[in-house]
């Protein structure tokens, strides 16, 4: 057995188990390793060195939408938790509480954040009097903690990194658009850099964010046909603006609540990238978010010419994409095994042989189709390949996404996909959460959501049988 066919063969099948593929690609991979804090990873510099690309395309579009970075403190004093009654009774079972400091104990609790609205909320009550401080477009990128029960890598983790989006608006028209707007942000983003494709809509009163007026969402199709919500925006309302007086004076000089907003994504965005693009050798990364784009792996590099003329490639390919020179002394097949693993998009091999025919090899991590390729024509070559490789991930993604959802009129239907097909399940619903109870508890499948693009399936809730109201897309999810 070849070291090559070894390595894997280190990965579990995602036919086979799929759950433990994702694990041992995460471990193999080198994106994270486990901490001696349950349910908490340490982020290794290739996990990390994606969530830096995640985070650097995200900030590019929060400015250009007019947003500011700001950061609040990671402890939340227990009275101010207290302030939103809905917000706090939605993350209490998950709040980690800090109850001394040093040898005292506190004479308050101090709350680890869950998340940050009390905190944006208290500084937005002393910094806004008129409404010429409106409206407020702040972000924040931070970590945060949720106790959770069951965790998994970048899904669910006990501390995970994030961003959270928080605005202040004189009206709710404004606040209205605010929502949609980062929602639809988010879906671009999904789409144009992660190629994940996704469904937005609206989640149900059940499924709402604690505090929220509105909560929008973006909805992603796994390959196992599990969802992932991807990424929530919520419209607040004035409520938390009334829970901390948060007023200002308007142009007629009369007192108004502000009206606020919260939007956030987390690393789960790279579970999903595995999930939606991986295979039996590990991770496929879109080009667009690739740390390397194209990694180049010299060829008998100890014969004379082949590592120089791998750097001269470096130096000439830089200005197209994030290039790297895999010069250490592992055996070529090693190699391909380990940036295969990585999900590295484009692999270039050149040896003395190349060198002298005036060509390189380039290989696609996604197809493994293998091309010769004269050296004078790399230039256009590699920035067209990188585009179609990110164009064809996200038309194979939208592909298995549509092969895998699925339309139910009645709740036998229903039940049968849900047991039989795994995917995304559209069904029409008459609006009652007792219905949406009863499907959770026969099938564990829950609303994903309500999405903007409503179609008329039937007449009837998929249910109980009454006059249905919309349609919802349902799916078991992580």
């Amino acid at each position: 057995m070849s070291k090559k066919e070894k390595m894997v063969q280190e990965i579990t099948s995602m036919q086979e188990d799929f759950a433990q593929w994702y694990t041992d690609v995460v471990k193999k991979a080198e994106l994270i390793d486990y901490s001696s804090v349950r349910g908490c990873m340490i982020f290794r510099p290739y996990g990390y060195a994606i969530w830096e690309n995640i985070q650097k395309e995200l900030d590019q579009r929060f400015k250009a939408t007019g947003h500011e970075n700001v950061y609040m403190p990671m402890f939340i004093p227990e009275n101010l938790l207290q302030k939103e009654k809905d917000h706090v009774e939605g993350f209490a079972p998950e709040v980690a509480w800090v109850t001394h400091g040093g040898e005292e104990r506190l004479t308050e609790r101090l709350c680890v954040r869950p998340t940050s609205e009390t905190l944006f909320c208290e500084h937005y009550s002393n910094v806004i009097q008129s409404y010429r401080d409106l409206p407020k477009l702040y972000n924040q990128w931070c970590s945060v903690v949720r106790w959770e029960k069951t965790t998994r890598p970048f899904l669910r983790t006990l501390e995970f990194l994030w961003q959270e989006g928080h605005t202040a608006h004189a009206t709710q028209e404004e606040a209205q658009e605010e929502t949609i707007r980062m929602l639809n942000v988010y879906a671009e983003f999904c789409e144009n850099v992660l190629a994940i494709p996704v469904v937005k809509g609206l989640k149900t009163e059940k499924e709402k964010f604690a505090g929220a007026m509105a909560t929008y969402t973006i909805e992603s199709l796994m390959h196992d046909g599990k969802a992932l919500q991807s990424g929530t925006s919520h419209n607040f309302g004035d409520g938390f603006a009334r829970a901390f007086d948060i007023q200002y004076t308007d142009k007629n000089n009369e007192l108004q609540y502000v009206h606020q907003t919260s939007w956030g994504v987390t690393t789960r965005l790279i579970g999903a990238v595995i999930m939606v693009h991986g295979d039996d050798s590990g991770l496929v990364l879109p080009p667009a978010l690739a740390p390397t784009q194209l990694v180049i792996i010299p060829i008998a590099q100890h014969k004379e010419g082949v590592l120089e003329k791998a750097n001269e490639l470096k130096e000439q390919l830089s200005q197209y994409a994030r290039v790297k020179v895999d010069d250490t002394d592992k055996m070529p097949g090693w190699k391909f095994s380990e940036h295969e693993m990585k999900g590295v998009p484009l692999r270039l091999e050149v040896g003395p042989k190349d060198i002298e025919k005036q060509q390189v090899v380039l290989v696609r991590r996604d197809t493994r189709e293998k091309f010769f390729i004269p050296m004078d024509e790399l230039d256009t070559k590699i920035p067209a390949l990188i585009q179609e490789m990110q164009r064809d991930l996200l038309n194979k993604a939208r592909e298995h996404r549509d092969q895998h959802t699925y339309i139910a009129r009645t709740l036998e239907e229903f039940e049968q996909i849900v047991e039989e097909k795994p995917g995304f399940i559209k069904a029409m619903w008459c609006g009652d959460v007792a219905c949406e109870d009863l499907i959770k508890e026969n099938t564990g499948a829950t609303a994903r959501c309500i999405p903007f693009e409503q179609e008329n399936l039937a007449d009837t809730c998929v249910c109980c049988g009454k006059p249905s109201k919309e349609m919802v897309y349902w799916g078991r999810a992580y």
